[in-house]
């Protein structure tokens, strides 16, 4: 460190100095060196490729960004949180729960209240506490496959087993058959996503129902309903909200990431019995919410009739997206959510690259023969479309359906 002009140290340089300086290099050491869980190994961390693409829909963000009125009470939020930051945040993020249980109200059909909320850093860390408070060594978590693939990672990550069971061949999923697998491992967490990520599909209310009530019957532990993308479900589609007051075993997760289009901001939240809420606060990290984030997310649900003004066009152009697939010989799944899930292709690898050389970039999730694109603003989708198009000329599909590429 040198003085700096104003008298506090400066650490302009240090770091190039000390490389330059070192004269003791580091040893080599891999990863499957070091002393990693057994069931960690092997695995892959979790995140979607980012390429510098004309079009980017592979990771199911809202494309409307914030108005200029907006980003100016998020800027007078984060200012004023500011004069406050040498303190450390309301532990309990008690205001921006409060907000959180008046904004799902209207969704649940009851007054939530502020004990019946929990917030943190996105709906993963939620998934994370979850974890850490009702799974662990030598408990289970059961998931319905293919579905978000961070139920099962971070189930792992949390030393709790994970047991994939399979939906339909439709990507449905019937109560019994939740049922019967809930009896068949006694699991401590279920997790169920509706709408589901990848396919889009939403479960009908009976099998959450279902799912709750096996749980009880077992006494094994809790069922959690992934609704990331709930507010971009259709009309008529309920929320799993509505299913609480009856069902204590029952715990619903959202994030601000996705309708709210504050993915950057790092917000999610459930809503569950207050019992629920009081596990969490057992395994949450001191203070794990910071007084900015605290600041901004409110700052959002003030907006919230602004920000979700969006939704309906993004719910606009994933219903285009449902309706030309169709005519270009794609099976697709119907979608709740703000993506679509098509296929079959034999190849969707080579379907990916296609598009990829044509500036549009989606997403290979798995499994085979399926490909996801989110809804993105008009012009993207016609990219998307034009591109689409020009890579399925000449495609031929066999006698099991699947499509073939035959042209470059």
């Amino acid at each position: 460190m040198t003085p700096s002009t104003t008298g506090q140290p400066s650490f302009a340089g240090f770091a190039e100095a000390g490389s330059a300086s070192d004269d003791r290099p580091w040893q080599p050491l891999g990863l499957d060196e070091l002393p990693l869980r057994d069931s960690l190994r092997g695995m892959s961390p979790y995140g979607a490729p980012q390429l510098d693409v004309p079009v980017r829909l592979n990771t199911n963000e809202n494309p409307h960004p914030p108005s200029i009125g907006l980003v100016d009470a998020l800027g007078k939020a984060a200012t004023l949180a500011a004069t406050e930051a040498n303190r450390y945040p309301d532990r309990d993020a008690e205001a921006l729960r409060a907000d959180l249980a008046y904004y799902l109200t209207s969704d649940a059909g009851f007054g939530v209240h502020t004990a019946q909320v929990w917030a943190a850093n996105g709906s993963n860390e939620i998934l994370q506490q979850l974890c850490q408070a009702f799974g662990g060594p030598g408990r289970i978590a059961i998931g319905f496959e293919p579905s978000y693939s961070m139920h099962r990672l971070i189930a792992l990550a949390t030393a709790t087993e994970w047991v994939a069971e399979q939906r339909a061949d439709d990507f449905t999923l019937s109560a019994e058959q939740v049922t019967a697998a809930i009896e068949r491992h006694r699991p401590a967490l279920v997790f169920l996503c509706s709408p589901n990520n990848p396919t889009g599909t939403a479960l009908p209310p009976e099998v959450i129902t279902a799912a709750a009530a096996a749980m009880a019957a077992v006494g094994s532990g809790i069922v959690v309903v992934d609704e990331a993308y709930a507010e971009f479900r259709r009309a008529g589609v309920p929320s799993a909200v509505t299913l609480l007051p009856a069902n204590p075993r029952l715990v619903v997760t959202r994030t601000m990431s996705k309708a709210f289009a504050l993915a950057g901001a790092r917000v999610g939240y459930l809503a569950a019995h207050p019992a629920v809420v009081d596990a969490l606060a057992l395994v949450r990290l001191p203070y794990h919410l910071s007084t900015f984030t605290q600041a901004v997310a409110r700052t959002a649900l003030a907006h919230a009739d602004e920000l979700l003004s969006t939704v309906e066009a993004v719910k606009a152009q994933r219903d285009r997206i449902v309706r030309e697939l169709p005519g270009l010989g794609l099976a697709l799944a119907p979608s709740d959510a703000n993506f679509v899930y098509f296929g079959r292709f034999a190849d969707e690898q080579d379907v990916w690259r296609r598009l990829l050389e044509r500036g549009v970039l989606v997403r290979d999730v798995g499994p085979d023969g399926w490909l996801r694109v989110t809804a993105g603003l008009p012009g993207e989708i016609d990219a998307f479309l034009a591109a689409l198009s020009q890579v399925l000329v000449d495609a031929r599909t066999d006698e099991t359906g699947l499509i073939t590429l035959t042209s470059r």
